[in-house]
């Protein structure tokens, strides 16, 4: 099948950068590349394999007893004694283990027994772990709430504490846990941004809910809000789908933003191969052994990349990205990948913009018939080979570089090799489509649009939809709640393009998802005639014509922020286009009297936030 995608993807349209597709070099001759970025973490700067691996905990614990390091590290010693270590213990590479565990959220509720057995890995491998937790929010149970405001807020929160804990406790390597999506980038950011040796393992989907013979997921909650709206179901069915629709533990059920995201960093080789779509518990709420398993994997593969001298900037290349937007592509993924992948790469120091997205978007098609577009959840996914089946069809339609280093030490064209072949056949209607018989052609998923009404770009998921225009009159909400009531009263018609704004990351801030909103107006049977914009985000879950990212925010000065109701607005999907029908001159003219609205006083950690996020093109990061 070869290894990698020579012409294909974005590195054959750049010939001035050093790794172009088809011109990329050995992994091992890459780091020569990187001798550059020197980072805390102890690397090495010329790509010499790590032969001690204590090299960072012995500055905490001591080197060798009888030194004068040894002696002046007594009174940290008497401490972890008392945590403890053993005199053992102090001869082992020392592991910091980010478990992001809460009773909140059932995406969460079993990531401490999957820290247990992530430190029962470590030990097993010849190391000491310690363990320590993160904030986690909710996306699902905070939708629609202020308490949604900090959701975005907390992956770069997660990162924050994650690289607090590690840097403080100068620990050697570093395994951490992801569950609720934020928690997913957040959990593998800090690795990136101080090119540690590090594994990130995702805990895992939850198994579909089951009525009356159908599958149900978290968003078949929120559309049957709608639909009880309209009228359509009544309050038993309404009640029956709420009771019905989580089972137990583990991440939303579709390809929603975790599962998305887990799939992404798998296919970039940052995670163990088979972990993104083994599902997070049994039908009786107990740790999945699959589960358990990819703990003492990813403990391994750990201490793999320590001896070998692998850093987690070895795996996070530019080709890595482009293969997590393949895949991101073809399975028909989030939007929110688009926001977590540019903080990702701004971590890595991997050159990724909005607009490359476009690029890949247009050589890959849509395989994956996923919730909540289509039919099927991770599970199902799982029974068919996984993601290492998915790669190893796409690297046989040269979509997918081969050549690129992962966690264990294989490159992926290696992981993939003995994967399960992607069988079809009577399938093809099913779970995936081939090649040739696509769900929708290439360039009918997630989108990157430009105009006057997103001069920095904003993002749209077709989803396979066949969108060639949309014109409509803007229908204009200062808030998500504004919108949200207008929805369910009835008072949005089809051909109505519904605009919430002051929502982006500094506006809102945090930039919250409009699951609520969006859910309504499927729910009330208007997702092929109503389209909706904003400056904040969607949910993994949402469906339907959906603009979000707009950029510049309306926070800022933004074009959104200066649209009127009756405005009419035109979404150009083909054209990668999104503009309202107003000049230049009378845009300027309403930027000039423009101001921004009053909204509450922020303290704390939204006031902190709002001061220093970026623009969501470029993933709305904080440093």
């Amino acid at each position: 099948a070869g290894t990698t995608a020579p012409g294909l993807l974005i590195g054959s349209h750049a010939p001035s950068r050093e790794l172009a597709v088809g011109k990329r070099p050995h992994w091992r001759q890459q780091r020569a590349s990187m001798a550059s970025i020197r980072m805390d973490s102890g690397a090495d700067g010329d790509g010499s394999s790590t032969t001690d691996l204590r090299a960072r905990s012995k500055e905490l614990i001591g080197d060798k007893e009888g030194t004068e390091l040894w002696r002046k590290r007594t009174a940290a010693r008497a401490m972890l004694r008392a945590v403890d270590f053993t005199d053992e213990d102090f001869d082992k590479p020392l592991v910091s283990v980010a478990c992001t565990f809460t009773n909140a959220t059932p995406c969460n509720a079993h990531m401490y027994e999957l820290g247990v057995a992530l430190e029962e890995g470590v030990v097993a491998a010849g190391g000491k772990a310690f363990m320590y937790g993160t904030p986690v929010i909710s996306d699902g149970e905070t939708m629609g709430t202020s308490g949604m405001r900090y959701s975005l807020v907390s992956r770069d929160l997660i990162a924050d504490s994650i690289e607090t804990m590690h840097e403080g406790y100068l620990a050697d390597g570093m395994l951490t846990l992801g569950g609720c999506d934020k928690s997913i980038p957040g959990a593998l950011m800090p690795i990136l941004r101080h090119n540690a040796f590090g594994v990130m393992l995702y805990g895992g989907s939850i198994l579909p809910g089951q009525l009356d013979g159908e599958d149900l997921t978290v968003v078949s909650s929120f559309e049957a809000i709608g639909a009880r709206a309209a009228g359509k179901i009544d309050d038993a069915r309404l009640a029956d789908v709420e009771k019905n629709s989580c089972p137990g533990s583990g991440s939303c059920g579709g390809m929603f933003t975790a599962n998305t995201m887990s799939s992404i960093i798998e296919t970039m080789g940052l995670s163990v191969p088979y972990s993104a779509a083994h599902t997070a518990v049994d039908r009786s709420n107990k740790l999945s052994e699959d589960k358990r398993e990819d703990c003492y994997r990813s403990a391994k593969a750990l201490f793999t990349c320590m001896q070998r001298g692998i850093r987690a900037r070895d795996i996070a290349t530019r080709e890595a990205f482009e293969n997590g937007i393949v895949v991101m592509m073809a399975l028909g993924g989030s939007t929110n990948a688009v926001l977590h992948l540019l903080a990702m790469a701004h971590e890595a120091e991997v050159d990724l913009t909005i607009d490359d997205f476009n690029v890949i978007a247009d050589r890959v098609p849509l395989l994956g018939d996923f919730k909540p577009f289509g039919r099927y959840v991770m599970a199902d996914l799982e029974k068919r080979g996984g993601i290492p089946a998915v790669l190893k069809y796409l690297l046989s339609k040269g979509l997918i570089h081969g050549d690129c280093m992962t966690v264990t030490g294989k490159t992926v064209a290696e992981n993939v090799k003995d994967a399960p072949d992607l069988e079809f056949g009577d399938d093809a209607e099913g779970v995936l489509r081939p090649f040739e018989n696509p769900l929708a052609p290439a360039g009918s998923h997630v989108l990157i649009l430009h105009g006057n009404l997103a001069p920095e770009g904003a993002v749209i998921k077709l989803s396979g939809k066949e969108v060639e225009k949309h014109r409509g009159p803007a229908r204009v909400f200062d808030s998500e709640e504004q919108a949200l009531d207008a929805i369910l009263a009835g008072k949005i018609v089809p051909n109505d393009v519904v605009v919430i704004r002051y929502e982006g990351p500094r506006g809102g801030p945090g930039m919250r998802e409009m699951l609520s909103p969006s859910a309504a107006i499927m729910g009330a049977g208007l997702g092929k005639s109503v389209a909706l914009i904003t400056d904040g985000r969607f949910s993994g879950g949402s469906h339907g014509i959906m603009v979000g990212h707009v950029c510049p925010e309306a926070a800022v000065g933004g074009p959104i922020g200066l649209l009127k109701e009756g405005d009419i607005v035109v979404l150009e999907p083909g054209a990668r286009k999104i503009s309202v029908e107003l000049s230049d001159e009378e845009l300027e003219a309403r930027r000039a009297k423009w101001s921004m609205p009053e909204k509450e006083k922020l303290r704390g950690t939204l006031k902190k936030y709002a001061a220093v996020v970026s623009s969501a093109s470029f993933g709305a990061v904080t440093h």
